[in-house]
């Protein structure tokens, strides 16, 4: 259900008269890493709504202290979860998402959800073949038990730079861990890891939708844990779409590109294609 928070952003956005923004965190976040964006966003003449994952909290400190909170979810519960915001806003919202928000925002584009929609560095879905060392190592520390299936995981800090933060220094690292990742569902990464064995994956995503909308995948040059060869095989497979389809690697970038002291320069690029490409998304 959605929360109090939540429902008062949407109710915002529909008296805004304003085209709508929704942005969608990926594991080991919170809806507050995108504040900064939203600034942007609502200077630009646009409403944003930030919905968290089902049952986050709300902040970084209670997240960490009841990780339980964060166990079990999928990435259809998820996907179904943000589709129920959809609906509730009067205008279809253009839809960014980060890392596994990525690939909701793909998966929600492809009901026909979505303006048009920028995946930044997104996880896989099914038919995602490429599987670099990188990819494994930064999700080893959910797959390596199995038991994490079930459970929440958190990142120690080593863990956290090799995964998000390599591309910044020590000092910046070790900020961005004390203010942003808190603990994350396993299944998701177990549910990407065997998608291409399981036709009925929740992470397959309906490419070929005529109402996708326009899409464009940015990528970080450096990211270990999303790197060009997963997320051009995702562009790839889009292209048969319709609609625009785009891909722009950002040079010297990690996977903290949304959240790091480079974030706006990646928020300028999206936001330029998203003042491009977005219709009034107006419903009914």
């Amino acid at each position: 259900m959605a929360t109090a928070r939540e429902l008062g952003e949407v109710e915002i956005a529909n008296t805004s008269g304003r085209p709508v923004v929704m942005f969608i965190h990926g594991l080991w976040l919170l809806a507050g890493s995108w504040q900064r964006w939203r600034d942007k966003f609502e200077a630009a003449g646009y409403a944003t709504v930030t919905p968290g994952w089902p049952d986050d909290p709300e902040s970084v400190g209670e997240g960490r202290a009841n990780p339980e909170s964060f166990a079990g979810k999928s990435v259809g519960a998820v996907t179904e979860y943000y589709a129920d915001i959809i609906s509730r806003l009067e205008r279809r919202p253009a839809i960014v998402g980060h890392s596994f928000g990525g690939l909701i925002t793909q998966k929600l584009a492809g009901m026909g959800l979505a303006t048009v929609s920028v995946p930044i560095d997104p996880a896989p879905g099914r038919g995602i073949l490429p599987l670099p060392l990188s990819a494994l190592r930064a999700s080893f520390p959910a797959l390596r038990n199995p038991a994490n299936r079930k459970k929440a995981v958190m990142l120690t800090y080593r863990q956290f730079r090799y995964a998000f933060v390599n591309a910044v220094p020590e000092d910046e690292a070790r900020k961005l861990y004390d203010e942003f990742p808190v603990p994350a569902p396993g299944l998701p990464l177990f549910q990407a890891a065997v998608a291409n064995f399981n036709p009925n994956s929740e992470t397959t995503v309906d490419r070929a939708n005529p109402n996708r909308g326009p899409m464009k995948f940015l990528s970080g040059e450096k990211d270990h844990t999303v790197p060009w060869a997963i997320i051009n095989a995702s562009y790839r497979k889009q292209l048969a779409n319709p609609s625009i389809t785009e891909i722009e690697e950002l040079p010297t970038r990690g996977h903290s590109l949304v959240i790091d002291s480079g974030w706006e320069p990646v928020a300028d690029t999206t936001l330029a294609f998203i003042q491009k490409h977005h219709t009034s998304g107006q419903l009914g």
